[in-house]
């Protein structure tokens, strides 16, 4: 035992030191601990049971989500939203997973079917922690629309990050995403969405998740949104995923037509490399590109580059957000991974969904 809280002292001195130097670097996190835990197992550590490391690192987990104001932190919880968010589950051949759908007060009162919008959470988030972060469920409120939000389970992988660099979570009607396509259909079934109006977006490994939705899903949803993400298939195991997030990706022709996408990328990202973004606009394959420059008044500059087909409509956005991080810009501090010297990546995702159908 006094080995045990030897080693998770260790960890979490590691760990702290980490999040000092950049508070969202989960690269360098999750490489520390895995040395520490390849020393463990090849018996670096005496007297420690292997048997005992689960327990370890997940008590490590729930330090670094403390530390870092994530979800297993204790916050002061914020006034609830005006509509319901309620939990449900999903079960396919492929597995189940817990959601939380938020339908906003307005929702019964106009009888109108509303847009849905499908919200994929990054490594070490939740559904409320991505929905405290993004401010979606706000906006909600504004525009009318449902907002589901699938929860990857750490079963599923520890650090709750959607497996999008596994080649069987990269297939049709297999994996993660049948059955992220399930509770998207589950929740229409179940309340009055407009077909032409379902969109997906997500954040670093959820936002790699969102184009492979979009890729494999054309006739469920309408457009994607990814905010530091990874393209569709730029990783098939584990080392190539460390790769791609290093702006090594694998380049593949991704199946079936191109969906209309939003992408925001920060320009000093060290988890994701921004070619990731520039990589999802230009397999596009739009003809005409137009640049905005622009500036968030006592926030982050930023390049805005449209992309454009012959007829004149949008079929991309690129959003370079300069000086920013791996994190959702215009985000709420309330939620991790979030950066709120803006542009308001969740409204202007709103804003281009609306254009789409």
């Amino acid at each position: 035992m006094k080995m045990n809280m030897h080693l998770l002292a260790q960890m979490r001195k590691a760990t702290r030191k980490l999040l000092k130097q950049t508070p969202v670097d989960t690269t360098a996190i999750v490489q520390e601990a895995m040395k520490q835990a390849a020393a463990f197992q090849r018996g670096g550590l005496p007297n420690v049971h292997a048997k005992a490391a689960p327990d370890m690192l997940a008590e490590l987990q729930r330090s670094m989500d403390a530390m870092r104001g994530g979800p297993g932190a204790q916050q002061d919880q914020p006034a609830p939203w005006p509509g319901s968010f309620t939990e449900g589950s999903h079960t396919t051949s492929a597995g189940t997973r817990q959601y939380k759908l938020y339908v906003p007060s307005t929702y019964e009162e106009n009888g109108i079917a509303a847009p849905l919008i499908v919200m994929l959470h990054g490594c070490t988030q939740d559904p409320d922690d991505f929905a405290h972060g993004t401010g979606m469920n706000a906006l909600a409120e504004e525009t009318g629309c449902l907002v589901v939000y699938p929860a990857q389970s750490q079963a599923a992988n520890p650090s709750r990050c959607w497996n999008w660099f596994n080649e069987a979570d990269q297939q049709r009607g297999q994996g993660e995403p049948a059955i992220i396509a399930g509770i998207t259909r589950a929740v229409m079934e179940t309340h009055a969405v407009d077909s032409r109006q379902v969109y997906v977006a997500g954040l670093s490994a959820g936002g790699a998740m969102a184009i492979i939705m979009g890729t494999l899903y054309p006739e469920l949803y309408a457009a994607v949104g990814v905010h530091s993400g990874l393209p569709f298939a730029s990783a098939s195991d584990l080392p190539s995923a460390l790769a791609a997030m290093k702006g090594e990706f694998r380049r593949s022709q991704a199946p079936g037509r191109s969906l209309p996408i939003i992408v925001f990328h920060g320009d000093r990202d060290t988890t994701v490399h921004p070619a990731n973004g520039e990589e999802l606009v230009a397999r596009g394959r739009a003809r005409r590109t137009a640049v905005e420059p622009g500036q968030v008044p006592n926030g982050h500059a930023f390049t805005r580059t449209t992309h454009h087909h012959d007829d004149g409509s949008v079929h991309a956005e690129h959003w370079v957000i300069h000086g920013a991080g791996h994190a959702w810009s215009g985000g709420n501090a309330r939620g991790s991974y979030t950066d709120g010297k803006g542009p308001d990546a969740s409204r202007e995702m709103l804003r281009f969904f609306k254009t789409q159908r």
